[in-house]
């Protein structure tokens, strides 16, 4: 029996409930006044769209390779991967940041989380540029990889897509393309700072190439490997974890410019972070991706312009609301493109 879009809204609706009204409570132990308890219960709202806006891509790219995954790896990616995302990446990953750029130790991290929240945002701001590096040389290998794929069989924008397919026979082509990019931007940036640019994008681009090189492997292993992972298992589930990990440091970043309370970052994003794990169980299970034969080239040129952004928030800000908006643009024209297919193909 085919569930109702409804259904897979069940959780993500009782963790709103909960997440909202656990904001609201924190306000007024923050302030105990009710401007506080209307403060945090707005900005824990704005925080779960903005989660939902800049993650679109990322629930289209998990979907399409949640279908090669088997059904244990499916399960797992959808439990494991959720307590990942919201415990790891909107609680742990900020703390770590504060643990290594001012050289403390974890628990003082947290005091500086709980205590001097001031503090702790700018150490977090202070940390934005090696960071936007990272993520950014890693979203950008992430989309490439999809573009010059020479097994890719259907193309949205002909005119690009198919010289850059024809780009993947020149080995090497995506990591000399990123490369230069980060050359590029790397001369506009400070001197005293071009040094951890560059090491934080070399970083980037290493670890793309050993969890693409390390998922590769373990999905293509022999039955000798079987125990580790198996076919569309345990290196599927890396390179998703890893990627919704990059895909996660605009939103966590972005966050501090409405609240330095990493409680209450970590309640909004971790609301949002329900929807766009109920929207991937939803596109795989309804085969939407199928249907709509353009939606995933439209989340991998979200990704790329989010890596462009990435880059670019390393010379001067950007705001958050115009990534979330290129986001859902691109999605919605590529939903858009498939649609008018659809009716062309059904007149024959």
């Amino acid at each position: 029996m085919t569930r109702s879009t409804l259904s897979y809204l069940k959780w993500p609706l009782v963790v709103t409930v909960v997440g909202l009204g656990l904001s609201a409570w924190l306000g007024w132990e923050t302030e105990q006044t009710a401007r506080a308890v209307f403060s945090f219960f707005l900005v824990g709202a704005v925080l779960a769209v903005l989660e939902i806006s800049l993650s679109f891509d990322n629930a289209i790219v998990n979907a399409n390779k949640l279908e090669e995954m088997t059904p244990l790896w499916q399960r797992r990616f959808l439990t494991w991967g959720i307590l990942i995302a919201v415990f790891g990446m909107r609680i742990v990953f900020p703390l770590a940041i504060v643990a290594i750029f001012a050289w403390v130790n974890p628990i003082e991290a947290m005091r500086l989380a709980l205590a001097e929240p001031d503090e702790y945002s700018r150490i977090i701001s202070g940390a934005h540029g090696p960071i936007a590096a990272f993520g950014g040389t890693f979203l950008m290998m992430v989309a490439l990889k999809f573009f010059v794929d020479e097994d890719k069989s259907i193309h949205w924008l002909n005119w690009l897509e198919c010289r850059l397919t024809k780009c993947g026979s020149i080995r090497g082509f995506e990591i000399a393309f990123v490369l230069m990019i980060v050359v590029v931007i790397s001369q506009y940036i400070a001197e005293g700072y071009r040094s951890s640019f560059l090491f934080s994008a070399i970083m980037g681009m290493l670890v793309f190439i050993m969890v693409d090189g390390l998922g590769t492997f373990l999905d293509q292993s022999s039955k000798a490997m079987a125990q580790v992972g198996a076919k569309g298992g345990l290196g599927a589930f890396l390179y998703l974890e890893d990627l919704d990990a990059s895909l996660s440091f605009d939103g966590v970043i972005g966050a501090f410019a409405l609240t330095t309370n990493i409680i209450l970052i970590a309640i909004g994003l971790g609301i949002g972070a329900m929807y766009v794990r109920s929207m991937t169980i939803m596109l795989v299970e309804k085969g939407t991706l199928q249907e709509f034969r353009y939606l995933e080239h439209g989340a991998f040129y979200s990704i790329f312009a989010l890596a462009v952004i990435m880059f670019l928030q390393s010379l001067f800000h950007v705001p958050e609301t115009l990534t979330g908006t290129i986001g859902v643009c691109l999605i919605g024209y590529a939903l858009v493109s498939s649609i008018r297919h659809n009716k062309r193909m059904a007149r024959g």
